[in-house]
């Protein structure tokens, strides 16, 4: 009953710790986050959402949690809409930590440009760019979202010196040759083609040496766009011609060729061949492309513009509107995005609330629970005291029979057994049948070697509890010879354990008393009680005494 006060009470303060988090617990969430985010992003920010910022009181917890919410949403490419607290975090490590502060000045400007301010991005990646001694694993990952979003902006002049610090500072040979790639892309945006061109023939034999196919493709396709842009369609038709027949004519990328010999052709004043060329792109892009084909038909309807003002002299106001169309659905397209994610945002607002709602709930579910608990242990309490007052009273029976005993193994050793013999006579009387039970009602591990001692003054009992022959002979005497008669009709069948059960049935024991006096557990009693049923031939449902009494079976 105390072990089960005691858990009581720790559940209890445990509940009503578990009701106000500590510091130290939110920053032991944050930090297993933190370690989870390495290689699982999605569980990181479920345990981060679980946490609602408001309760964060120490700055360094509310910064590193602001830091580790936006990093999880980049590295997943979910919205960062609702991430405006980032600049928070990265003003806090400005000057105190130089991996979170470039790190969480990344996801600032992350953040810029999901909010539209791709301007203000780009200005503090470059910030971030110029900060001396920053370590090479660090400072690639600054300069590598600065020429991504550099080239979104489709930067050339600007974008060159960066594309080239990121080729200096990759390490990966895949990561190298995007790096190349992009100096690429800025080179062609700054219009210097020639330096684009030089930069693709060496992607080229790069990819061919090491049979890249894929990226082969890509970059030869590149350089035939190259080519056209520097006024050499002749070679840009012979290298489309060329990849046609290495990846034949239904490959993934035939409307964009096809598109390619179109622009050529008007280029050298071919205006039937242009016509040509861009219905089969139509029609290649709308096998490849289906219904995802807007990107593609915003270049094709300011193709088909040209042509039919270069065939007619004349500006139709259909392709005006078409282009314009085009525009409007893109524009569409990215205010839906933006729509969706500013819901996404204030359905994370939502939830944080909602969490927060059912702490409080939670909180009061616990306090109840603390009461009804308090009332629990004030009531176990008493009955502990009456149990204590209980083993006080035995106690003094105890402290009576030991005095008792002592009196009698005082005797003098010479007195005979007589009933004129008080020592004689208070030993009998220690030996019934009474003390035995009452020692069995209370089982205590003080109470069995007192009956031990008991038991002992005549004699061994071969680490018993009670002298079983003393009991025999007092079952005896008391029920007109009951054991005599048992073991006389019974003895070959019956085991001495089941004899000792059947005579302490007839003394009236429980169960639960016949197994502390023979020293089984109660499920063997009731083991024991159906084979001596079973040995005896008693009905199922009848005593077993009662069987052993009846005078018709004697």
């Amino acid at each position: 009953m105390r072990r089960f006060i005691y858990v009581l009470m720790a559940v209890i303060i445990f509940g009503i710790a578990s009701c106000s988090k500590s510091m130290t617990q939110y920053d032991n969430e944050i930090s297993l986050a933190e370690m989870i985010m390495r290689n699982n992003t999605d569980s990181a920010l479920s345990l981060l959402d679980e946490i609602d910022p408001s309760e964060l009181e120490i700055d360094s917890l509310r910064a590193k949690y602001h830091y580790l919410k936006g990093w999880g949403h980049l590295s997943s490419n979910r919205s960062m809409v609702g991430d405006s607290l980032i600049g928070y975090a990265h003003n806090f490590y400005r000057g105190k930590d130089i991996v979170r502060n470039i790190r969480s000045g990344i996801v600032f400007a992350w953040y810029k440009f999901w909010v539209g301010d791709t301007p203000g991005a780009l200005t503090m990646l470059d910030s971030l760019a110029e900060l001396p001694d920053i370590p090479d694993s660090i400072m690639v990952q600054t300069v590598r979202v600065r020429v991504l979003l550099g080239a979104s902006e489709y930067q050339g002049r600007q974008l060159v010196p960066f594309a080239k610090k990121l080729h200096d500072l990759e390490t990966d040979s895949m990561r190298k040759m995007e790096a190349q790639y992009m100096l690429l892309a800025a080179y062609e945006y700054a219009g210097e083609t020639d330096s684009a061109l030089y930069i693709a023939d060496e992607l080229i034999d790069y990819a061919r040496n090491n049979n890249w196919g894929d990226k082969q493709f890509i970059f030869e396709l590149e350089r035939a766009q190259l080519l056209t842009e520097n006024g050499r369609s002749a070679e840009s038709d012979e290298l489309i011609g060329d990849i046609f027949r290495k990846a034949g004519p239904d490959n993934g990328a035939a409307d964009v060729l096809y598109f390619q010999h179109a622009i050529n052709a008007l280029n050298t004043g071919d205006i039937n061949r242009a016509v040509r060329n861009l219905a089969l792109a139509d029609s290649a892009a709308s096998k490849l492309r289906k219904d995802d084909d807007a990107y593609y038909r915003s270049y094709s309807n300011l193709l088909n513009a040209i042509i039919d003002f270069k065939l007619t002299g004349r500006i139709r106001l259909a392709h005006i509107n078409s282009l314009n169309n085009r525009q409007n659905e893109r524009f569409n397209r990215v205010k839906a995005s933006q729509w969706e994610s500013e819901r996404g945002a204030v359905q994370q607002q939502n939830r944080a609330l909602a969490l927060k709602a059912e702490s409080e709930h939670k909180t009061v579910i616990i306090l109840v629970i603390s009461l009804v608990a308090l009332i629990i242990i004030a009531g176990a309490i008493w009955i502990i005291r009456i149990r204590r007052l209980r083993e006080r009273e035995n106690e003094e029976r105890i402290e009576a029979l030991q005095k008792m005993i002592e009196e009698y193994k005082a005797a003098p050793a010479t007195q005979d057994s007589g009933t004129n013999n008080p020592g004689a006579l208070r030993g009998a009387m220690l030996k019934q049948l009474g003390i035995i039970k009452m020692v069995a009602e209370t089982p205590t591990e003080q109470n069995r070697e007192m009956l031990r001692k008991i038991s002992s003054i005549d004699g061994e009992i071969n680490g018993e509890l009670v002298d079983w022959a003393n009991v025999f002979e007092i079952i005896d005497n008391l029920y007109s010879g009951f054991y005599g008669k048992l073991h006389s009709k019974y003895g070959d069948v019956l085991s001495p354990k089941e004899e000792q059960i059947i005579v302490l049935m007839m003394a009236g024991f429980s169960t639960k008393e016949i197994s502390v006096i023979t020293g089984q557990t109660a499920s063997t009693i009731y083991v024991r009680k159906s084979s001596i049923r079973k040995k005896l031939g008693a009905p199922e449902k009848e005593d077993i005494v009662r069987f052993l009494l009846n005078p018709s079976r004697s």
